[in-house]
């Protein structure tokens, strides 16, 4: 960041703001250092002991998704694309939330995995999960360093530090409570953090949306941006999906990002599925991402819409909008807002906000690669059989080694002029081609262990091959069209690859699939209980899951 955007961006905060981000990180810290107390073996340490009430990990659910990247780069794409945003939550996350409550949740509680990875192994055996392990660390530690950037750039924009030293200071701080504490610590700053932020961006919002003459005067606003009306309506969405054709981007949206990007990311992706392990009971797991569900519809109106006031009411940005150039870009929308309109006090809380979104997002990334890399790396590979508390300590040491790993990686995403075009690439490279294995695993008994990471490996290439056509110039996909073209073809390959090998190995016996796979299951062990703590109609995870996805189909056809 050149000393212009560090000028323009710097937030002029006042005693008040820095009393209370103190007493923010002091409850952060407390929190780690109370969760310390619970844990005396590796399973309290990466899974809380499987003992936290539904109310409690759905929160977390969704705060470990609420990070830097959700806040900072949803605002951004408010800015450049407008209501095409909703898109992200409406379309690309309710859906397979609900999804991996009511059919998923099931099988990872049930069969009492300790990992997503760890479930690979049991289906497919040691190959897929290898294959597995290493991407999704590999995966996480890419992810951690855009928070940890992002991070490191709001202490960098509040104190003046250089870049470098924020992103350390910021990694020290996320670094010290979960070594401490481990998910416990993470789960329970998370829903200190849940509300944090949203006591951040509500206030930004009212005021933006006052600044601007309320809706009417947004919509005005906006009409007469670049951009112009379409950024008002969620559909088609052609400037977000890079398609001209308003068919292709309806296609694009709700099979690359509804269904391959989406369903690859919140029914396979550890980070989330993580949260739901630690619950209490299966009907506590299977309605740990429908509670999450709940907010997360409400979340743009507080992220998306505060990134559109930007794009009209700050200067920098709307210069930066209509002509491309300037030290601004569109990930700054949200600091730009704060620092034109927040009072003092109100600033303080804003910055809380933002500060608790990024350590909410880099600790759920670090709480679930020290839990793959021990059990599924360390453990099943590299050193075995030794008593828990040597993987309790290994637990600890692999988070510092993490940290580290996701500073060098901040400076990749410091590149990337949209960051959420970068999330979405690494998206499509990891999570589609896993999802097309995992579905396809789940419900046909026939697909072999050797189809599992043979379909895995070569639906990664393919993304990655997209990737690299797009990025020469071979294939015109502008805006994110390269990351759901991409996901598209991983989930197809995978898919086609998958059956092919399956028809040409020998599958596993019928006997070592139950639990596993969705027809050699009895429905009794893919049913929550009703009785004791999971009684009353208000606990059903099919009922919660139909409310949620009325209001989805309502909020499509409103803003649609």
């Amino acid at each position: 960041m050149d000393v212009l955007a560090q000028e323009q961006l710097r937030l002029d905060a006042g005693v008040v703001d820095y009393v209370l981000l103190a007493i923010y990180f002091a409850f952060v810290l407390g929190i780690g250092f109370l969760a310390r107390r619970s844990v005396s073996t590796s399973l309290d340490f990466f899974l809380s002991g499987r003992s936290l009430p539904a109310w409690v990990t759905g929160l977390a659910f969704i705060a470990a998704n609420l990070g830097a990247i959700e806040i900072i780069g949803m605002s951004a794409n408010g800015a450049e694309y407008g209501m095409p945003t909703m898109h992200y939550f409406w379309i690309g996350a309710v859906p397979a939330m609900l999804f991996l409550g009511v059919v998923m949740m099931p099988f990872y509680y049930g069969s009492k995995v300790r990992s997503v990875p760890e479930f690979m192994l049991r289906r497919f055996g040691k190959p897929a999960h290898l294959v597995n392990g290493i991407s999704f660390a590999l995966a996480q530690v890419l992810i951690a360093g855009v928070n940890l950037y992002l991070l490191g750039s709001i202490v960098n924009v509040l104190l003046g530090w250089e870049l470098w030293l924020s992103v350390l200071v910021a990694a020290l701080i996320v670094l010290s409570y979960i070594t401490l504490g481990g998910l416990s610590a993470a789960i329970y700053n998370e829903v200190l953090q849940f509300f944090v932020i949203v006591a951040a961006l509500l206030p930004l919002t009212l005021v933006g949306l006052h600044e601007v003459g309320g809706i009417s005067g947004l919509v005005d606003r906006v009409s007469a941006s670049p951009g112009g009306a379409e950024q008002l309506s969620a559909w088609p969405g052609t400037e977000l999906t890079g398609f001209t054709n308003n068919i292709l981007s309806v296609v694009g949206i709700v099979f690359g990002l509804g269904f391959v990007l989406s369903f690859g990311y919140w029914t396979t992706n550890f980070v989330e599925v993580q949260r739901a392990m630690a619950s209490k009971s299966m009907s506590a797991a299977q309605r740990t991402p429908i509670i999450g569900a709940f907010p997360k519809l409400l979340i743009p109106f507080i992220v998306i819409i505060p990134g559109m006031i930007a794009a009209v009411v700050v200067q920098d940005l709307a210069v930066f909008k209509q002509t491309g150039e300037g030290a601004v870009d569109y990930n700054d929308a949200l600091l730009l807002l704060m620092r034109d309109l927040l009072p003092n006090g109100i600033l303080g809380v804003a910055l809380a906000g933002l500060l608790a979104s990024f350590m909410a997002g880099m600790a759920a990334n670090l709480s679930s690669f020290n839990t793959v890399f021990t059990y599924d790396i360390w453990q099943s590979y590299v050193v075995k059989d030794r008593p828990d508390d040597y993987y309790l300590k290994m637990g600890r040491w692999v988070t510092v080694g993490a940290t580290f790993g996701a500073v060098g990686t901040a400076f990749i995403a410091a590149g990337y002029e949209n960051l959420m075009d970068y999330l979405q690439q690494l998206f499509s490279f990891f999570n589609a081609p896993l999802f097309a294995t995992f579905i396809l695993g789940m419900f046909w008994k026939r697909m072999t262990p050797t189809a599992g990471w043979v379909g895995l490996v070569l639906g990664t290439v393919s993304a990655v091959a997209v990737f690299a056509l797009a990025e020469t110039g071979v294939l015109n996909l502008p805006g994110q069209g390269a990351s759901f073209v991409g996901a598209g073809v991983a989930f197809v390959v995978d898919i086609v690859v998958s059956v092919v090998v399956s028809f040409a190995t020998r599958p596993k016996p019928v006997t070592e699939l139950t639990g596993l796979v969705y027809s050699l299951t009895p429905k009794a062990s893919r049913t929550a209980s009703t009785t004791g703590e999971d009684a009353g109609w208000y606990r059903k995870p099919g009922l919660l899951a139909g409310i949620a996805l009325l209001i989805t189909i309502l909020l499509n056809i409103i803003f649609g």
